[in-house]
């Protein structure tokens, strides 16, 4: 009788990785390119951007989908020295989201200088000991190699003067979505195991009323006159059905109202004959149609709530 061996066991299978899901928030100066980058990470626009500071006022929250993780990214208004009482809100709502965060991405811009605001936030992200903070430099497109080393090495330098260090420094582009995805991936292992927080295929839980809010909003900033932007807030009063459509034709009617500070305002957002109106109308509608992916009537109404942004009735009344 031959005596066989038992077969060799068959080698376990390897765990798969844990999966790991958790909130990242970018900071920055304002216009330092969060909310691009927001939208470049997410695939599609979440947050809206302006060349104008301070456009965001919201923490709009992206959804990054991967087998492996969600990564849910809060878009804050950029931290700055605060004017008015919605400027101190603004900065509030900055310093609450940092606390509640598991990783910071503090978002510097290539083509600008390290500043006195710069070093401002790097200050109050030091005393936050135990925050991963990545430095992301960003519009990397603008510069080119030799002036991106450079900010590169002083970026390293502005966390060895604070007496801490970046976890990662990223440069990125996310016009040209250059490293956008390697962004990504190196985000993804600061967050905590856990299951997914939000459902496949969200990509925000922000109300569909306030981003419409967002991109009217938008629209109205394009080309006004420097000191406006921070005068304009909108608010959709109504969106529902129109009555009677066939099922093959629904039709949204939206109905929102601008407001501004004072009523030399108006002339400036409405145009000649209303002719800007209708040109925020009608950009505001195309993308509010791609958001909600169905035909829209657009009413836009243009309306003065003097001084709100020191007004605190007024300031609860607009959302904030």
């Amino acid at each position: 009788m031959v005596a066989m061996s038992a077969p060799s066991p068959a080698p376990e299978a390897t765990d798969a990785p844990p999966h790991r899901s958790g909130f990242a928030c970018f900071v920055g100066r304002p216009n330092a390119g969060k909310s691009t980058l927001t939208n470049a990470l997410v695939g599609t626009k979440v947050a809206i951007t302006s060349n104008r500071p301070q456009t965001t006022r919201h923490t709009v929250r992206g959804i990054v989908h991967r087998p492996e993780a969600q990564l849910v990214l809060v878009d804050t208004p950029g931290l700055h020295k605060p004017r008015t009482l919605l400027g101190e809100r603004l900065n509030d709502v900055v310093r609450t989201t940092w606390a509640e965060v598991d990783v910071i991405g503090f978002c510097l811009p290539a083509d600008q200088k390290l500043g006195p605001g710069d070093r401002f936030i790097a200050a109050e992200l030091a005393a936050m000991k135990k925050k991963s903070k990545v430095a992301v430099v960003t519009k990397t497109d603008l510069v080119d190699s030799e002036t991106l080393a450079k900010q590169l090495l002083a970026v390293d330098r502005l966390a060895q003067d604070l007496g801490f260090e970046w976890t990662e420094i990223v440069p990125v582009s996310a016009v040209g979505d250059q490293q956008v995805r390697l962004l990504a991936d190196l985000l993804v292992p600061l967050l905590p195991e856990g299951p997914p927080l939000y459902p496949d295929g969200d990509l925000t839980d922000e109300p569909e009323q306030v981003m419409v809010a967002e991109l009217i909003r938008e629209a109205a900033l394009e080309g006004v006159r420097d000191e406006l932007p921070h005068s304009i807030a909108v608010v959709v009063e109504e969106m529902i059905p129109r009555e009677g459509r066939p099922a093959d034709k629904p039709l949204l009617d939206i109905h929102a109202n601008v407001f501004l500070e004072r009523p030399s305002q108006k002339g400036i957002v409405i145009g000649p004959q209303g002719k800007r109106l209708k040109e925020v109308g009608t950009k505001s509608r195309k993308h509010i149609e791609a958001l909600l992916g169905t035909p829209v009537y657009l009413d836009l109404h243009v309306k003065v709530a003097k001084d709100w942004q020191r007004d605190p009735k007024a300031l609860r009344r607009l959302g904030f």
